[in-house]
């Protein structure tokens, strides 16, 4: 799943700031790619263990899957920082165009900030994403560039929103190095021309982000995981002008799931978001996805 861009207007939690561009959006978003390690294929067992395992359902980082012909996913995020009360609830809905190779979806923030007393919509974020590399269950490489368009829905002078259109991509990159370690691996960057501080000023920010999973198959659909994420974000002070800062959160978790008739999945995850920066507070990441037919599936589909 994926979190707005960072923007100004006070401390937000930890998970919805490491969240710049990575997963979807992830609003939030040069790839660590120099793992690029061998291309090969899966062994027969190993292709039967990935047919059945849970993919597509990381917290902070993207996962290089597009989704299954026929098959929509539903995603729902919740982040709060432990050191005050502001949180982010995202949702985010992924629809496959004709098949796996291109997809569409989009992200609906809901904010809230506690230093402008204000609960709101945030900036939407439509998504669109082509499957270059990886297709099947055999496939150990997957790649699935994204570029996304961020509409100025929030209110800045709330603490809501960038003020402003911009845009964003992030390259994921998954790699299984073996049939029950996954490595998934992004980097990103979100422009906004004209973005504007709570008192109206504009300026063009440019933030960026790069991050780095591991999710262990001890079950196929009970998966404990790894993420960790760096974001160099750009805040307006002035007319014209920026500060920039970074931040940098490791994000332990679990995720589990339950395949249900008519090729139904239900997966529920949790994470604790560790701050590895002193001026960002930790926080607690909770994640919830449906995922389901949107139309009658064909006997071959519905076998998969």
């Amino acid at each position: 799943m994926t979190f707005p861009a960072d923007r100004p207007g006070g401390p937000r939690p930890a998970a919805i700031r490491a969240g710049c561009p990575l997963a979807r959006c992830v609003p939030g978003p040069s790839l660590a790619c120099a793992l690029f390690l061998s291309i090969g294929r899966v062994g027969a067992p190993g292709a039967d263990l990935a047919a059945q395992q849970l993919q597509d359902n990381s917290f902070l980082i993207e996962e290089a899957y597009n989704q299954d012909r026929g098959m929509v996913q539903e995603i729902n995020g919740f982040a709060r920082g432990s050191g005050g009360r502001d949180w982010v609830y995202l949702f985010t809905q992924e629809w496959p165009l004709g098949g796996v190779r291109h997809q569409l979806s989009y992200s609906v923030p809901i904010e809230h900030h506690e230093g402008f007393r204000t609960t709101g919509l945030g900036d939407l974020l439509v998504h669109y994403r082509y499957q270059a590399v990886g297709r099947g269950s055999e496939a150990r490489l997957f790649f699935a560039p994204r570029l996304s368009l961020l509409l100025p829905t929030g209110r800045p002078a709330s603490g809501r929103g960038a003020g402003s259109v911009g845009v964003q991509t992030n390259l994921p990159l998954t790699l299984a190095v073996t049939p029950r370690l996954a490595t998934h691996w992004n980097a990103g960057l979100t422009l906004v021309p004209s973005a504007q501080d709570p008192a109206g000023e504009s300026a063009t920010t440019l933030a960026s982000n790069l991050g780095a999973s591991a999710v262990w198959y001890f079950r196929p659909l009970i998966n404990p995981l790894v993420e960790l994420i760096w974001t160099r974000q750009q805040g307006v002070t002035g007319p014209g002008r920026t500060v920039a800062s970074s931040s940098a959160f490791l994000n332990p978790g679990l995720r589990w799931a339950v395949n249900l008739p008519r090729r139904v999945q239900i997966t529920v995850g949790a994470a604790y978001t560790i701050a590895l920066n002193r001026n960002d507070d930790d926080g607690v990441f909770l994640y919830l996805s449906f995922e389901h037919p949107f139309r009658r599936l064909t006997s071959e589909e519905a076998a998969r």
